[in-house]
């Protein structure tokens, strides 16, 4: 079977990028400065009011990757090893080359995916008039066509979840947030124009949820 690891970063939009509805109806229960700016914070998780910054792709059998991620420049590198394609693009340039380089593989493996990156990618795409290669949200109580692993860690909602971060420190594994970077320093890097820091925090992410399955796989799994 033929397989690919896959996770994505995302970034709202800035507040006053919306009209003065839109703005009001993002704001409609915020009554405190605290509730404004926990608004503000969640537009990253919306696929209405963010977009896609980065998505990193991992094949776990043979070590093989691509990160596409936006950036003022066109770039495109190999990592010091060789196993990893770094490409920059505009939003609709990286999705696109996402469900072309994803079409040929049987099974996705994500962390969460069916939960926030299967939905999110459909949706960026549809709003930005790009036809997906592949239906994310399969058949949900089969890992064969797409393998969540929080699905499979929590035995589809039977057990509390937990995030990406603690899975790893459970299993032993080096978290992809011990290097100091988490997802609510995005936006500073992109300001900055970090593009570079953003791909490889993607990388991270992607290179710990491919170790998960390994374990899920050799321990968890039950099905041919």
């Amino acid at each position: 079977m033929s397989r690919i690891v896959f996770d994505i970063e995302t970034l709202g939009y800035p507040f006053d990028s919306f009209d003065e509805d839109q703005q009001q109806y993002l704001m409609k229960f915020a009554k405190s400065e605290d509730e404004r700016d926990e608004v503000l914070q969640k537009l990253n998780l919306y696929p209405t009011t963010a977009q896609i910054i980065a998505i990193g792709m991992l094949n776990p059998d043979s070590g093989k990757g691509m990160v596409l991620f936006q950036a003022d420049e066109e770039l495109d590198y190999l990592s010091d090893d060789g196993n990893i394609q770094f490409i920059s693009g505009s939003e609709a340039e990286i999705i696109t080359r996402f469900w072309n380089l994803i079409a040929p593989y049987s099974q996705c493996v994500t962390f969460n995916g069916r939960g926030f990156d299967g939905p999110f990618l459909l949706m960026r795409s549809a709003l930005l008039q790009i036809k997906p290669s592949k239906n994310l949200l399969p058949y949900r109580y089969s890992p064969q066509v797409h393998c969540d692993l929080l699905d499979q860690f929590t035995f589809y909602g039977a057990m509390r979840k937990f995030n990406l971060d603690f899975y790893c420190k459970a299993f032993g594994i080096e978290s992809p947030k011990s290097h100091g970077i988490t997802g609510l320093d995005l936006g500073t890097l992109f300001e900055q124009k970090k593009f570079g820091e953003i791909a490889e925090y993607c990388l991270g992410d992607v290179r710990a949820t491919a170790t998960l399955f390994q374990r899920w796989e050799q321990y968890l799994r039950f099905e041919n």
